[in-house]
């Protein structure tokens, strides 16, 4: 049987899983408006969330570079220290790319173009966007995107 403190624990573990980057998922109110204010100030500040995890990444990556580069004697461990690194910048280089897909999708908040799929025009979706906040198409337009790419490069 458990305790009060072991209900405790699982239910913040519960709910610390289902968050992304702090914030709990949008839960849209029965009859709410499709990308209204509250939607939109939501994943705006997922995204600013987001970002800064990010930088802080780069930051931290910056700081240990500095602080662990050395000048080993032996080429094994000199060879290790550099393939770690060409990772690490490797890592930060698509932390880099996605920085700029964030500040793209919080101009598209910013103009109101937000939440609806680039090629058909209809609503991507909020639980779609919970799990991919920087998406641009439907699940319908990126399946049939994804099908032609196989088909193109024979994967």
């Amino acid at each position: 049987m458990p305790t009060k403190k072991g209900a405790k624990a699982t239910k913040t573990a519960k709910v610390s899983s289902a968050s992304l980057h702090g914030f709990e998922p949008y839960k849209p109110k029965k009859g709410e408006e499709y990308m209204n204010e509250k939607q939109r100030e939501h994943f705006k500040n997922l995204l600013f969330a987001w970002k800064r995890e990010l930088m802080e990444e780069v930051d931290r990556t910056v700081t240990h570079m500095k602080d662990e580069a050395a000048n080993f004697p032996d080429p094994a461990d000199r060879a290790t220290q550099e393939e770690e690194f060409s990772l690490e910048l490797r890592t930060r280089d698509r932390e880099r790319k996605l920085i700029k897909k964030i500040d793209k999708t919080i101009d598209r908040i910013d103009s109101d173009d937000y939440g609806f799929c680039d090629q058909c025009g209809i609503e991507i979706g909020i639980r779609r966007l919970e799990a991919r906040p920087t998406a641009t198409l439907c699940v319908d337009c990126k399946t049939l995107d994804e099908i032609k790419e196989r088909q193109i490069t024979g994967g």
